[in-house]
């Protein structure tokens, strides 16, 4: 007789990878061993190739190409109970149909949180501008970053983005709330006044209001160096899957006001001037006054500052992922000097300065 663990006690055909129970590993196992021969898969050489905010991580493992060369492939190991596949798989296939540089769905297993993706490799933008930054190269960063909004225009022109979720007052209220419930109570401890609330909502209404009065095309709402990679044709395109159809001006805003890297203002006004004409000649639905765009732009980054705020402060205390609070310090710069830029958000600036304390002091500019 067979013993009803014995599955549980099968030898680990994937000793290099961690797994979060053992069920977890053998499902796994058994799709891999499925698609394995379609594409000469070597189970022995999976390894970590990258993790990122949320549950999914990502392995990259040696096979073969369609003409029998050595290849590698990415597969994306998402848990079902937290993560979707399936608007990656829906959000990659608009990227393709618009001519741009992402990971192919290959093999996929929706119910399980499987897919083998094509390999972009591991020069990530990031990276590549930071070390450019380090040694004087501003003209490697301009290059990269030129290849990005040639991109994101593309993408915004050329993806129907109507099918995606959009990106409605309502989604944009939830991501606000999240600066005061994690960043201000939990990661600070403070509790505002009756006024003090009411100055954020007010600061949100406006924020809210900008976002949704701007014209909407596909978003890919975390378009930055980050999950951009150096690539042929540059840039290859990650992390895509949480795309919505909303505000032009999120992702430029996205890659200009980076998570990880900050430009002086002077080049940032030249990259948004450089996209502004771009998507002018596209016939975007851009204002025709480039003041008024980047006025969008750095309100729309607000919102999303605010956000990346609460959500790296509850990757610390909810999902014990403590690296990203690092950069605290850089969000609250950004966030404190675009209020203080703007009459109606200025009581925000005042929100924002007894919770920032010496960190205002740090040169991010």
């Amino acid at each position: 007789m067979t013993s009803a663990h014995s599955s549980d006690t099968a030898p680990d055909a994937t000793p290099n990878v961690g797994w979060p129970d053992a069920a977890r590993r053998l499902a796994f196992e058994r799709w891999l061993a499925s698609i394995g021969p379609r594409h000469a898969l070597q189970a022995h050489t999976l390894q970590s190739a990258s993790s990122d905010a949320s549950f999914r991580r990502y392995l990259r493992i040696a096979g073969a190409a369609a003409d029998g060369g050595a290849q590698t492939f990415i597969v994306m190991d998402a848990p079902p109970a937290q993560e979707d596949v399936r608007p990656f798989v829906t959000v990659a296939g608009l990227l393709h149909a618009a001519g741009l540089n992402a990971p192919r769905v290959l093999e996929g297993d929706a119910s399980q949180g499987f897919l083998l993706l094509t390999d972009l490799g591991s020069q990530l933008y990031l990276a590549v501008m930071q070390e450019a930054a380090a040694r004087g190269d501003f003209g490697h960063a301009d290059r990269l970053m030129r290849d990005a909004i040639a991109a994101l225009l593309q993408w915004q022109a050329r993806a129907d983005g109507s099918g995606l979720p959009p990106y409605d007052a309502a989604l944009l209220q939830r991501e606000l709330a999240l600066f005061p419930e994690w960043c201000v109570a939990r990661e600070l401890g403070a509790t505002w006044t009756a006024d003090e609330q009411q100055q954020w909502q007010a600061a949100c209404d406006l924020l809210v209001a900008s976002a949704l009065a701007q014209g909407r095309v596909a978003v890919h709402r975390d378009y930055m160096p980050r999950n951009l990679m150096v690539a042929e044709p540059n840039p290859g395109i990650l992390d895509f899957q949480d795309a919505v159809h909303g505000p032009i001006a999120y992702d430029v805003a996205s890659l200009l006001r980076d998570a990880f890297i900050s430009w002086d203002e002077e080049v940032e006004l030249d990259w948004a001037i450089r996209y502004w004409q771009g998507a002018r000649k596209a016939a975007l639905p851009v204002p025709d006054d480039f003041g008024e765009f980047w006025r969008q732009v750095e309100w729309m980054g607000l919102q999303r500052h605010l956000k990346v705020l609460g959500i790296f402060c509850r990757l610390k205390h909810r999902d014990g992922k403590p690296k990203y609070s690092e950069d605290l310090p850089r969000f609250f710069n950004y966030a404190h000097k675009v209020a203080s830029r703007y009459n109606g958000l200025r009581p925000l600036a005042r929100l924002l300065e007894p919770l920032m304390g010496a960190q205002r002091t740090e040169a991010f500019y």
